[in-house]
């Protein structure tokens, strides 16, 4: 009989429960005991949800308070010392400072670095190891969810983070040394959480290394054969879990690993399921990632039930379906959307959708087709529809993308002509200040989005009341002295899903919430069909902000390889294509806001690096393509206009050449939280064009000092000619308020004002 399982559910609630707990705890305005009930309510709801879908046991130490990555550096003791003495037990707090830099007790501290967990939109909070790092069992909060879980009822397994994949996700501080020396320690540590769990009687517990999806060095490889022989005494069976990408050339070390079953991704790589089957051992549990756990289509179940079938009958009991990756990465539930049309609707499927698919294919396989023959009918005719619908296709789209030519990606002269004639258009100073773009989203500016989007207000109100706010951060920005400014983006519920709704071609959830990051959540987009503008989409707001200064006000837009990444795409074309129609569109954007009186605009590509292959043989590939619809959106307007972009929280250094030919004559980037260490490829590449360096880590609640954004600039100019450096925060300041923001700009303007004092 195969069995339906699930590697992990979404944390946040379907309704951002988790969110509003989080935040009024960090605010001291509920209890921990609350917060902690809250969680338990939804682990529960959750757990309950997936038994009634079908599933024998659920998955349990998924669901996380932030992180959890962050979550296993706890158990696992590895605190970095400038959060104090933590004794034997590592509490709430500690972990809250770890992952923003402040929590309700503790002392405020820089908080650990974050960055995007593989090429998802997920950000993790970084291991810190050093050498001789010692660890010990510092939390009981998986032993805690498998009791919570029993209690409840359900049948727990256990998910862990693997003990290779985080110490490479782990980065160096202090001297350098092999990472590997920490394994042995690391590995006792692995060893008494198993036994720990077999000794609560738990059968099963999923230990998730994605890392072997990746190019590993063989020392590498060799470790996970040592790692997993030490672990293979007195411990529950063990179902080695992979995804995002191929195993490849670690497919037969994955097979031949003393696990008991193999988890593999066989939605994105379809093809890796017949040669994994061939070589894992048949006394192996081989569970097959057949359904999406990365997008929001639903499941061509025929499709999944042809590629099954000759597994099943090869493997038996020993066959398991599951999402291709956590659910983590979708939302919840597609029911409670009564916005979207019932077509659409239709050939969508959330997080509970997919369980339902899953328990489908386990009944069609195990009592026959003819079991669920209307289910599977109605699933029939949802991708029959979708793959016959003419809204999807647009032949004048589909016209403009086959007129690209070369020409469209070039400006008229390189960085060196262009930036004279900026420098006498702008006249900035030596270390411009600027930000990366918004500014606090307050309760009155929520409140009138809110009121607007219900009808309790009418557009004219509405727009008067955006004014107002523009009007505000505009004086704010003048009074804390900054020499680029921007309209604070008020109007805009998120840099991606504003964008959308505004373009053809897209679909809007109202409850299709994700995690980002700890309480941060993000509403993406759904690109059904081809993606044209129908009209301007800042032209006004941006012509507003700039009646009411004489300083350079920048225009602010969301650039095509951030949509297509931080959207959930359609999958009936290569995602080159899409990205290319979102190129034109922005491009539109871009000459309007040019015409409109805007010498620099800001095209932020945060999510470039994220969208990077996982596997190195296929980098250069979407580098291409990702590079040129970059180029295409920008490179119409003239030398005297200053194209910006920005990038944050991922690891670009090998990808430098790739950032450099996209040619934008100003590059923003995070580097607060990692030290300016993300400069240091600056030391063999000359990087051609202007850079601002983030010296406050928008993030964390903490204010940077003077002297600490100082020291950051000057690590940035042993690196960067001080003639090319800009002085601005990590990212945008939507989630902040404005006392800090406002106490943190002044510090950042004296910090540039004191960099300019030592070069006069």
């Amino acid at each position: 009989m195969a069995k339906a399982h699930n590697l992990g559910f979404p944390r946040i609630g379907a309704r951002r429960e988790l969110k509003w707990a989080l935040e009024n705890y960090w605010q001291g305005t509920t209890t921990r005991a609350e917060l902690l009930e809250t969680a338990r309510e939804l682990r529960t709801r959750h757990w309950q949800w997936q038994k009634e879908a079908g599933l024998e046991s659920v998955p349990v130490g998924d669901f996380s308070l932030y992180d959890h990555v962050l979550d296993h550096s706890v158990m696992l003791g590895a605190v970095p010392e400038r959060f104090g003495p933590t004794g034997e037990t590592v509490d709430l707090d500690t972990m809250f400072r770890m992952g923003r830099g402040r929590a309700p007790t503790g002392e405020p501290a820089a908080a650990c670095e974050m960055t995007k967990w593989f090429d998802t939109n997920y950000h993790y909070i970084v291991p810190e190891l050093h050498a001789g790092q010692r660890f010990h069992l510092a939390s009981t909060h998986l032993f805690d969810a498998v009791d919570e879980a029993r209690a409840a009822g359900m049948q727990p397994r256990p998910v862990l983070l693997g003990p290779l994949t985080w110490l490479w996700l782990g980065k160096i501080k202090g001297a350098d040394f092999d990472r590997l020396e920490l394994l042995d320690g690391l590995v006792a540590v692995y060893g008494e959480i198993l036994a720990g769990l077999r000794g609560r009687g738990v059968e099963w517990v999923q230990v998730d290394e994605p890392i072997l999806v990746q190019d590993l060095p063989r020392d590498w490889q060799q470790a996970f054969e040592s790692t997993y022989s030490r672990l293979a005494g007195d411990r529950p069976r063990l179902l080695l879990a992979t995804y995002f990408g191929p195993l490849a050339d670690n497919l037969k070390l994955a097979c031949d690993l003393p696990v008991d079953g193999l988890h593999v991704d066989a939605v994105r790589h379809p093809e890796q399921l017949q040669p994994v089957a061939d070589w894992l051992p048949g006394r192996k549990v081989l569970s097959a990632g057949i359904v999406d756990g990365r997008n929001v289509w639903r499941t061509d179940l025929d499709a999944c039930l042809a590629a099954l079938a000759p597994l099943h009958e090869r493997r038996g009991d020993d066959l398991w379906l599951a999402p291709s990756c956590s659910l983590l990465h979708v939302p919840v539930d597609i029911d409670p959307e009564d916005g979207l049309d019932d077509e659409l609707k239709g050939w969508l499927a959330f997080a509970r959708q997919k369980l339902d698919e899953l328990a489908l294919l386990e009944t069609a396989l195990n009592a026959g087709p003819a079991a669920v023959a209307g289910e599977l009918a109605a699933s029939r005719a949802a991708i029959a529809s979708r793959r016959a619908s003419e809204r999807l296709h647009r032949p004048a789209v589909r016209g403009r993308v086959a007129a690209v030519d070369a020409a469209m990606g070039e400006r008229d002269h390189a960085y060196p002509e262009r930036r004279e004639r900026q420098r006498e258009v702008l006249d900035l100073p030596l270390f411009p200040t600027t930000t990366i773009g918004s500014f606090p989203q307050t309760r009155a500016i929520r409140a009138s989005r809110r009121d607007y989007r219900a009808g309790r207000i009418d557009r004219a109100t509405y727009e008067a009341a955006m004014r107002e706010h523009i009007e505000e951060a505009v004086e704010r920005q003048e009074a804390c002295g900054l020499d680029v400014l921007v309209h604070g983006e008020p109007e805009r519920n998120d840099m991606v899903e504003y964008f959308g709704q505004q373009l053809d071609g897209f679909a809007f959830t109202r409850q299709g919430w994700v995690q980002s990051y700890g309480s941060r959540c993000v509403k993406p987009p759904i690109i059904f069909g081809d993606v044209s503008r129908p009209a301007p989409m800042t032209v006004d707001w941006f012509r507003f902000a700039r009646s009411l200064s004489d300083k350079p006000v920048k225009g602010m837009l969301t650039g095509p390889v951030t949509l297509l990444n931080w959207s959930f795409v359609r999958d009936d074309q290569p995602r080159a294509d899409t990205c290319l129609q979102l190129a034109l569109a922005i491009r539109e954007e871009v000459l309007d806001l040019e015409r409109a009186g805007a010498r620099i605009i800001q095209i932020d590509e945060a999510a470039l690096r994220e969208g990077l292959p996982l596997r190195r043989s296929e980098w250069q590939g979407y580098l291409d393509w990702a590079v040129r619809a970059f180029r295409v959106t920008a490179n119409g307007v003239d030398d005297a206009t200053q194209v910006h972009t920005h990038m944050c929280y991922s690891e670009f250094n090998d990808i430098i050449e790739s950032i450099a030919a996209m040619d934008a004559d100003v590059i923003t980037i995070e580097t607060s939280r990692s030290d300016m260490e993300l400069l240091d490829v600056f030391e063999d590449f000359e990087y051609p064009n202007e850079i601002g360096p983030g010296v406050y880590d928008i993030h964390s609640p903490n204010i940077p000092t003077v002297a600490q954004m100082v020291a950051l600039m000057e690590k940035a100019a042993a690196h960067i000619p001080a003639e090319r450096l800009w002085v601005n925060p990590d990212c945008g300041l939507k989630t902040r308020g404005w006392p800090e923001v406002e106490a943190a700009l002044a510090n950042m303007v004296t910090a540039a004002r004191e960099l300019r004092a030592r070069r006069a």
